[in-house]
C-alpha cells in the first residue's frame, strides 16, 4: 500500500504544478489579448492608445493600487476608457491577470 502512495503523491504534485504553469500562461495570454493594446506588453503604457489615454507605467501603478483595488478595476472597468471584464472573465482569471500585470514591475 505504501508503494502506491508515493507515486500518487508525486503524480498529484506534478498535476498541480502543470495546472499552475498552464494558468500562468493563460493569464499572460489574456493580458496580451485584452490589456496590452493600452498597457503594452511590458506594462509601460507606451502604445499609441496608451499614450492617448495617458496610461501610467506599471511600476507606478503597483505603488498606488493594492491587488484588491486592481482586481476591482479589471472587474468593473474604469471610467469610459477601460472596459470591465467581470462578466467575461472568472474571478480566478481576473486575479491571475492582475498578478501577471503586477509581475511586470519586477
Amino acid at each position: 500500500m505504501k508503494s502506491l502512495l508515493l507515486p500518487l503523491t508525486v503524480g498529484g504534485a506534478l498535476v498541480a504544478l502543470s495546472a499552475s504553469a498552464w494558468a500562468a500562461k493563460e493569464a499572460k495570454d489574456i493580458y496580451l489579448d485584452k490589456c496590452a493594446v493600452c498597457h503594452g506588453q511590458d506594462g509601460a503604457g507606451k502604445t499609441a492608445k496608451g499614450r492617448k489615454l495617458k496610461i501610467v507605467d506599471v511600476h507606478e501603478t503597483v505603488k498606488k493600487f493594492t491587488v484588491d483595488q486592481m482586481i476591482k478595476v479589471v472587474q468593473d472597468g474604469k471610467g469610459n476608457d477601460m472596459d470591465g471584464y467581470g462578466k467575461e472573465l472568472s474571478k480566478d482569471e481576473i486575479k491571475a491577470v492582475v498578478e501577471h500585470y503586477r509581475g511586470l514591475a519586477k
